[in-house]
């Protein structure tokens, strides 16, 4: 498919247009963060682009914090504009996991189906990006229908699937210019943002590397890091691949799916009062193999995508970074 390209100010007429057939979501940034918002007509110009990244991971357009899987809800299509890449990543561990194999969740696919994704460039990095130490680039190759970017006042759009060409082409056709178009600049800022994170993150080991040192390492490390945990469950709440939910019944024949996670208490714990995961330090260590070796071994798919966010949302002040070069610098 050809690309697109339209000057920013006709991109933002024509999405304040199309807010009457679609629920388009986008990143604003309020003081010290970015996450998205429902946009209206008054609000279209404050969206933020190519920037990392929003504080809501992308799963919970499509995996809620809470969800009647009973009561069926009609709901318009969604736009969601602003995905970084490292959350479009993890849309491909999801899926599988969702749409995939015997158990097929009907909810989170209906709303794959009805969601648009349009996937942005990171032009700039934040302090614990690490997306390029597990081998994802920086900008937007999969898992989503169009790919943004910004440059010289210019929004340039890559459909990349029939979906994401249909979306575009209800802008007005006066203001599209659709052919070759010259992406020399763009490539050459998407390699330095590359070459950044690399020397950013050079001393990080790599998800094989990270896999064998969370197999051999010993409790005493995750008794280490665990001192400060306080088992909120943020972490996972943030974490753009966490899907562990329960399933709650309530009066009048309600089902919720809910978030959960191997952070809280009695996680694990079944009915004869046996608790695998009992112990804080075993919590925290579960994570990890969740994320660098249990995943990996179902599906094919690493359940870290550099993202950093639970870095930054820690109460306790835990470094996931700082865990992983710990326990396998004596590999």
């Amino acid at each position: 498919m050809k690309p697109y390209s339209i000057y920013i100010d006709k991109w933002s007429q024509g999405l304040a247009k199309l807010l009457q057939k679609y629920d388009i979501y986008a990143p604003i940034k309020h003081e010290n963060y970015l996450d998205y918002e429902l946009l209206t007509p008054g609000s279209v110009s404050a969206v933020v682009y190519n920037q990392p990244k929003p504080s809501t991971p992308l799963k919970a357009f499509f995996f809620p914090v809470k969800e009647n899987v009973v009561r069926e809800t009609s709901k318009r299509t969604k736009v969601v504009i602003g995905a970084p890449s490292c959350d479009l990543q993890a849309l491909k561990l999801l899926d599988r996991i969702f749409l995939e194999g015997e158990y097929l969740d009907t909810y989170y696919q209906k709303a794959r189906e009805e969601t648009i994704v349009i996937g942005t460039d990171c032009l700039d990095i934040q302090e614990h990006c690490h997306c390029t130490t597990y081998g994802i680039e920086p900008y937007p190759t999969e898992n989503c229908d169009i790919s943004l970017a910004i440059w010289d006042q210019k929004v340039m759009l890559q459909p990349l699937t029939a979906k994401g060409e249909q979306f575009i082409n209800e802008l007005d056709a006066h203001d599209l210019f659709h052919g070759e178009i010259d992406f020399t600049d763009l490539l050459q800022k998407r390699e330095s943002v590359r070459q950044r994170l690399k020397i950013h993150n050079q001393n990080l080991p790599d998800n094989e590397k990270t896999r064998e040192g969370v197999i051999k390492a010993e409790d005493a490390i995750w008794k280490k890091y665990a001192a400060t945990c306080v088992s909120c469950g943020a972490c996972a709440a943030i974490c753009p691949t966490c899907h562990c939910f329960l399933l709650i019944d309530r009066q009048g024949f309600e089902k919720i799916k809910n978030w959960d996670t191997c952070q809280y208490p009695a996680f694990e714990k079944v009915a004869a009062g046996e608790d695998p995961l009992k112990k804080l330090y075993n919590r925290l260590a579960n994570r990890y193999f969740c994320k660098f070796v249990y995943k990996p071994d179902m599906f094919g798919e690493i359940a870290c995508t550099g993202c950093g966010r639970c870095i930054e949302a820690c109460i306790g002040k835990i470094n996931k970074n700082e865990i992983i070069t710990e326990i396998c610098q004596h590999l």
